[in-house]
């Protein structure tokens, strides 16, 4: 278990998170009680979640597939996962059933292949597509310009399900600077659902992090993935025995 002192810290960074959340919202004349706050636990203990679990985070969002696993082995299912990081096709098989959303469908092959293991397992997996509106090579996402031909294609596939999009900004000191990347998402995701295509969704907006996540929430994010701000730097082992 975590000793007391690291138990308050986490839970006094929690809540100056969801008064930022709260905040935020409030600026921009959104109800706080719609923005998910994801949790970003890469690298971080089990028992570090499970202090979070108890003051009401439910929602944790892993980069790798083997730690999501292993966690998952443990916390059993006392969270909903999110699947946050570049999903690999070979590893698809084993996160089917057990993520409640994969937040970076970012190409064909991983759709093809996510359709193909929810169907064989009669589940159906929620999506978000992965856009890439900076323009960054470093980035994955699908462009702008292709977007809407994409989730053309993917709305055939009857096991998935898009329920919105994600992006990643570019980092920068000031939130200011990326301001307009969240304002772009919004207005594609408001073009994209007057199309008005079978299977496809606009309910979820996934953007902003640690750094940036209040502009992001003005800008209508209904989603944020908030890591440091919460733990810190990753200072915890990867997995250790939930109590």
């Amino acid at each position: 278990m975590l000793a007391l002192e690291e138990q308050k810290r986490l839970e006094n960074n929690l809540e100056i998170v969801r008064e930022r959340i709260r905040s935020a919202a409030k600026r921009s004349g959104r109800n706080p009680d719609e923005i998910l706050l994801v949790a970003v636990s890469k690298t971080i203990s089990t028992d570090a979640m499970a202090a979070l679990v108890q003051k009401k985070v439910y929602d944790f969002g892993e980069n790798r597939v083997q730690e999501l696993l292993e966690k998952y082995d443990i916390l059993e299912e006392r969270c909903k996962w999110h699947l946050i990081g570049r999903l690999q096709t070979n590893k698809v098989k084993h996160i089917i059933g057990k993520v409640a959303m994969v937040h970076s469908l970012d190409r064909m092959s991983l759709a093809e292949e996510l359709q193909k293991r929810a169907y064989a397992a009669k589940h159906i997996v929620d999506v978000l597509v992965q856009v890439n509106i900076s323009g960054e090579e470093s980035k994955a996402g699908i462009p702008p310009a292709e977007l809407l031909p994409f989730l053309r294609k993917v709305s055939q596939y009857t096991n998935i399900r898009v329920k919105g999009l994600m992006t990643i900004a570019p980092a920068a000191d000031d939130p200011e600077d990326v301001r307009w990347v969240f304002r772009d998402l919004k207005k594609i995701a408001v073009d994209i659902q007057m199309e008005n295509i079978d299977n496809i969704a606009m309910h979820y907006l996934s953007m902003g992090m640690s750094n940036d996540f209040e502009t992001a929430i003005e800008e209508g994010a209904n989603i944020v993935r908030v890591g440091s701000s919460i733990f810190g730097q990753r200072s915890y082992p990867a997995t250790t025995v939930f109590r």
